[in-house]
C-alpha cells in the first residue's frame, strides 16, 4: 500500500490524465484496499429529510475479504433485528433477514433503502460500479480539497435493464488514503440523481476510518448521515457472520476492551 501511494502521488503531481494502464493499477488496488484488514464498527444513521423531524438508528457492521472480494454484514434497527449481507467483487449478491433462519437472496434489495426512509442502500456498500467493464478515467480532480481521480463507469445493458435509473456513476478516489472521496448516481437525462460523500476521516491506530459520510437524494434533498462511533480494527468475527444460510443469527461483536471509540 504504501509503494502504491508514494506511485498515486507522483501521478497526482503529474501534468494531464494518467494512462489506462496507470489508471488501471490505480483502480485495482482500491478494489483490493476493501476490508483488506477486517473491521467491526458501531455506528449511527441520522436520516435527515429536507422537511420534518430526524430520526436516528442504530447499526453495526462486520467487514472482511473471501475468495469472491469484500464482504460486509450489516444489524441495523430495534434490536439490531434486521440484517443485511452483502457480497462485493465481481459477482456481487445481497441477503437480507428479519427473523431467524437463513438470509433470503434479495436483488431488488440492492437499491432499496437499508432501512425505511433512509437514502443508504446496499448499493452504495457494494459498489458493483467498481467491477463494471465499460470505465475511464476522466481526470484528476479536487474534492474537499483534496485531489483524486475521478473514474466515470457505465453498467452493462443486462444491468441497465434492471435498474433503468442509473446511467453511470462517477467516483472520485483518493488513492493515497484508499478512500471514496464521494460518488455520483447519474440518472437516465444524465443528471446527478444521487450523492454519496466522505465528509471526514479519522486515524485509528494506523488507520484512516471514516467518521462522517452523507448520502442525499438530489430530487428530495433529503439525505442520510453515516457516523461511525467505535471500531475494532483487526476483528474478524466468527466465519458463521458472513454466512447467509445463519444471517438470521445475531453476530458476536468483539470483547468491549477491544472496540476503540472514535472521538466526536
Amino acid at each position: 500500500m504504501a509503494a502504491c501511494a508514494v506511485a498515486s502521488a507522483a501521478l497526482l503531481r503529474a501534468s494531464g490524465v494518467p494512462d489506462r494502464a496507470s489508471a488501471g493499477a490505480v483502480l485495482e488496488q482500491f478494489r483490493s484496499s476493501i476490508w483488506a484488514e477486517p473491521l467491526y464498527a458501531e455506528f449511527d444513521l441520522l436520516q435527515i429529510p429536507r422537511r420534518g423531524p430526524e430520526r436516528v438508528y442504530h447499526g453495526r457492521l462486520w467487514g472482511s475479504r473471501n475468495a469472491g472480494g469484500p464482504v460486509t454484514r450489516f444489524e441495523l434497527g430495534n434490536g439490531f433485528a434486521h440484517h443485511v449481507l452483502i457480497q462485493g467483487g465481481m459477482e456481487g449478491h445481497v441477503w437480507t433477514s428479519d427473523g431467524p433462519g437463513a438470509g433470503s437472496p434479495d436483488e431488488a434489495a440492492l437499491l432499496a433503502p437499508m432501512l425505511p426512509g433512509l437514502e443508504m442502500t446496499p448499493f452504495d456498500v457494494q459498489m458493483p460500479y467498481l467491477y463494471w467493464l465499460d470505465w475511464n478515467l476522466a481526470r484528476v480532480d479536487r474534492i474537499r480539497g483534496r485531489q483524486a481521480y475521478a473514474f466515470t463507469f457505465s453498467p452493462s445493458g443486462d444491468f441497465r435493464a434492471a435498474a433503468p435509473g442509473i446511467r453511470s456513476v462517477t467516483a472520485y478516489l483518493d488513492a493515497q488514503y484508499d478512500a471514496l472521496v464521494q460518488s455520483e448516481i447519474a440518472g437516465p437525462d444524465g443528471r446527478v440523481s444521487k450523492t454519496l460523500s466522505l465528509l471526514e476521516l479519522r486515524k485509528v491506530g494506523d488507520r484512516w476510518i471514516p467518521k462522517d459520510v452523507d448520502v442525499r437524494n438530489e430530487s428530495t434533498r433529503d439525505k442520510t448521515r453515516l457516523t461511525f462511533k467505535a471500531v475494532a480494527l483487526g476483528f474478524m468475527g466468527a466465519p458463521a457472520a458472513f454466512d447467509a444460510s445463519q444471517l438470521g443469527v445475531s453476530a458476536a461483536p468483539p470483547p468491549r476492551a477491544d472496540i476503540t471509540a472514535i472521538s466526536q
